[in-house]
C-alpha cells in the first residue's frame, strides 16, 4: 500500500513524541501491506473498524490514539484523514467528511 501523507504522522509525533513508535509502526506495516479487502486489513491490525464511505479507524498504541484513513484498494493507497488522541476523536461528528 502507498501511504499518502507521511508527513502527517510525522507532525503529529514531533508534537507528540509518546505516539511516535506505534504511529511508525502503524506506517511501515501498511506501506508492506496488499490489501485487497477488509479481512486482509485485520490479517494486519486486528484492532480496525471500518465506519464507511471508505474510512476506516486504527486504534494506536493501546488506543491512545486513533488514527482514520481513507483506503482506495485498486490503486493500493491509505490517504491519511485524521491523527488524534481517542478524547480527540470522540469529538468528530461526521468521519465521512473528513
Amino acid at each position: 500500500m502507498r501511504v499518502i501523507k507521511k508527513r502527517t504522522l510525522v507532525e503529529y509525533y514531533t508534537k507528540n513524541p509518546q505516539a511516535k513508535d506505534a504511529l511508525e509502526d502503524w506506517y511501515v506495516k501498511t506501506e508492506d501491506a496488499q490489501w485487497n479487502n477488509f479481512a486482509d486489513i485485520r490479517n494486519t491490525f486486528n484492532s480496525v473498524d471500518y465506519v464507511g464511505n471508505q474510512h476506516y479507524v486504527f486504534n494506536i498504541k493501546g488506543n491512545n490514539y486513533r488514527l482514520v484513513v481513507v483506503i482506495k484498494f485498486t490503486p493500493q493507497q491509505v490517504f491519511i484523514r485524521f491523527v488524534g488522541t481517542h478524547a480527540e476523536y470522540d469529538k468528530i461528528t461526521d468521519i465521512s467528511n473528513l
